[in-house]
């Protein structure tokens, strides 16, 4: 009898460790010239909109929507990574995704057609991992919104580093 009663202990504290998170994801991609220096900017909050986790990274040359799409892309790498981190795996985390990009949110939602196949590539590969998370949900926010103008200063962060280490 007491061998069944550890079990269930167990299942109860496991239960009790794996309860599902819930991130805000801000991100933004942006090129300098279209297409020209590109870079990425990921912004991840709890949801009280408290900062989690910051990421930026040039991307080498992009026009404006495939940067887009490429913040997205790195945003969800980073949400897996910070729901691993944090205890639960990204099966268990729920997004709410906020993006500067109208177009990029509406091809996401279904609601515009992709014409473009570099972009229709970044899609399939977007579609395929947002499959690894509990449910997710996409917002389009204008660049002046709290969450996507930090986002927007790691993209220009990462960019304006790049310059200075080029002309070294």
């Amino acid at each position: 009898m007491r061998h069944y009663f550890s079990l269930f202990t167990f299942f109860l504290i496991h239960i009790k460790l794996t309860r599902a998170m819930k991130f805000k994801m801000y991100t933004d991609g942006g090129a300098r010239g279209n297409p020209g220096p590109a870079a990425v900017g990921v912004l991840i909050c709890n949801e009280d909109n408290e900062g989690l986790h910051e990421y930026a990274e040039t991307i080498g040359e992009a026009t404006n929507n495939i940067a887009e799409y490429r913040a997205f892309l790195a945003g969800l790498e980073q949400a897996g990574q910070l729901a691993v981190k944090l205890g639960a795996r990204a099966s268990e985390t729920e997004l709410e995704c906020f993006l500067d990009s109208e177009l990029v949110v509406r091809q996401l939602q279904g609601k515009y057609k992709i014409k473009n196949y570099q972009l229709q590539k970044l899609y399939d590969q977007a579609k395929t991992a947002e499959r690894e998370f509990a449910a997710i949900s996409y917002t389009h926010l204008r660049r002046e919104a709290n969450g996507m103008r930090l986002a927007d200063q790691l993209v220009n962060h990462a960019l304006d580093t790049a310059e200075r280490k080029s002309r070294r």
